[in-house]
């Protein structure tokens, strides 16, 4: 621990990075990130339905203690600080920061200095999960990493009885934050207990696996409290949602090319690959090792991965959650045998340092064109009345495309900025604090009402976009926002007056609230 610390160990080059990673996100007025926006029209309805009880009429919102309630709390006192949007903003900004140091600070507390292979494992802080918007999980994640960190720091200083203290309410805090970030650090902290009781038995000379395992189990107590809440909040007769989709390989062969899909599949599975090859240097190559510790963190975890359903509790893709800190955890437990140079580990780490500059370039790129759809499409927002009722159709196709338009919950600004009411919103008791109640909007009161297509896609809930015009209660709506929609019968759009049209997107009020006369569709289903 004496030697000197190489440019890529020092505090400098880790606050460097942490920095770094906020940089795609400066630009952006709203964070592109799929999912987001729907989450933001949640946050208004929380800060604003006190005072406009109107808002009951459409939505109910109430609080309860469940385990995805991150950003929704954090939006409390920092909403009326910075108003809403910087506010999300803000949160949305740390947790790549985040991510990035709970990263480099578990190497350095696992291998006693920063390996030059762990900067390979940084993009994985922009990784697919966080893209599609899943901040709640995608923050606990991100303290997750950093509470691993501590909690081996404190085992190496001694600190034990401090550490069984602390870590019941931080368990406690992080399960609420959501639930996914809880159970990664559980795994973590048992995988690192287990190889620490092991090493000490093994010096005293009884080094069995069994007593190793019921110890690490006893020390990891303090992380169990929050099984307690969890029984609580899924037994309860309000909660909705199914577990289904069980070991789905395609789906997971799938997410693992996934990690960090963005816009350009070319460059983003490229970059994937670049991972797996330096896992696989990891055991071809005798100058580099893997750690036990993190070694088996892992491997847990990639278990987890294979053995986790796609839909957990009506959540979908809880297993690709999880496959880039699988793989990040898996990188960084990469370390120099002891036969590689400072010449060679000097080369890894620059290696490691333009593969982080890329991908960042790239998705800094990528955010830019987002943000200048997101300008685009926003404009609507200017001919739309405050509280008036709009039913949103976004196109898409049944292939599931690369990149995303990430307009998907894009109509959630109407209720941000003009306290509009929108279709997009997630509706399951249970799972967050708000549901749909708008009984005259029928079946178009919540997501996925708001996808629309070209022809019915197998296995899906979404319209063809005739049907979803055609079957529209027009009573209920004052206005029609089409997005990017797939062609339709335009007599479908007749009573209705275009105010506002950018390419394909148009916005219509509604004049006419008498339903289309039915009629064949121009894309029948197939």
């Amino acid at each position: 621990m004496g030697e000197k610390l190489h440019w890529w160990q020092t505090r400098m080059f880790v606050a460097a990075m942490v920095i770094a990673a906020t940089i795609p996100l400066l630009w952006p007025d709203i964070p592109p990130l799929v999912d987001l926006p729907g989450h933001m029209a949640r946050y208004r309805v929380q800060l604003a339905i006190g005072d406009n009880p109107w808002l009951h009429r459409w939505f109910d919102f109430s609080w309860s203690l469940i385990g995805n309630l991150g950003i929704d709390l954090l939006i409390e006192p920092l909403a009326p600080l910075f108003g809403l949007e910087l506010a999300v903003k803000l949160i949305v900004i740390a947790i790549p920061a985040l991510t990035v140091a709970g990263l480099l600070w578990i190497a350095r507390e696992v291998h006693g200095r920063i390996p030059a292979t762990a900067l390979f494992a940084l993009p994985l802080a922009y990784s697919y999960p966080f893209q599609f918007g899943f901040i709640n999980f995608a923050l606990s994640m991100a303290l997750a990493l950093n509470l691993f960190a501590w909690w081996l720091r404190l085992a190496r200083l001694g600190r034990l009885r401090f550490r069984a203290i602390i870590f019941v309410p931080l368990s406690c805090a992080l399960w609420v934050c959501h639930t996914f970030g809880w159970g990664v650090l559980g795994v973590l902290a048992l995988s690192a207990e287990l190889i620490r009781q092991h090493d000490l038995r093994r010096d005293a000379g009884s080094g069995h696996w069994f007593a190793s395992l019921v110890r690490a189990g006893l020390g990891c107590l303090p992380l169990a409290l929050p099984m307690v809440l969890m029984v609580f909040w899924r037994s309860g007769d309000h909660v909705t949602g199914q577990t289904a989709d069980w070991f789905n390989w395609q789906a997971k062969y799938n997410w693992v090319m996934m990690v960090l899909r963005d816009r350009w599949q070319w460059w983003d599975v490229a970059s994937a690959t670049v991972l797996f090859l330096i896992l696989v240097k990891g055991v071809r190559d005798r100058r580099i090792e893997y750690s036990r510790n993190l070694g088996l963190s892992a491997a847990l975890l990639f278990a987890v991965f294979l053995i986790l359903p796609r839909i957990v509790f009506g959540s979908a893709y809880a297993d690709m959650r999880l496959a880039p800190f699988a793989l990040a955890i898996a990188v960084i437990a990469l370390r120099p045998r002891g036969g590689l140079s400072f010449r060679g580990a000097a080369t890894f780490a620059t290696l490691g340092l333009v593969f982080f500059g890329a991908r960042l370039a790239g998705t800094t790129w990528s955010y830019w064109l987002y943000d200048r759809s997101y300008d685009r499409t926003l404009a609507a927002l200017a001919h739309v009345p405050e509280r008036a009722r709009v039913v949103s159709f976004v196109g898409r196709r049944c292939q599931d495309d690369w990149a995303y338009s990430r307009l998907e919950h894009i109509p959630g600004m109407l209720m941000v900025r003009k306290l509009a009411y929108t279709n997009d919103q997630w509706s399951m008791a249970g799972a967050q604090q708000l549901t749909a109640r708008y009984y005259a909007a029928r079946g178009f009161a919540h997501d996925p009402s708001q996808i629309v297509t070209d022809r019915r896609c197998r296995g899906e809930w979404w319209r063809p976009i005739d049907m979803a015009l055609e079957k529209l209660p027009r009573d209920a709506f004052d206005y029609v926002w089409l997005l990017q929609p797939p062609r339709y019968d335009p007599a479908l759009v007749r009573g209705m007056t275009p105010v506002w049209r950018d390419g394909t997107s148009t916005l219509f009020r509604i004049d006419d609230r008498r339903p289309p006369v039915a009629r064949a569709p121009v894309n029948p289903p197939v």
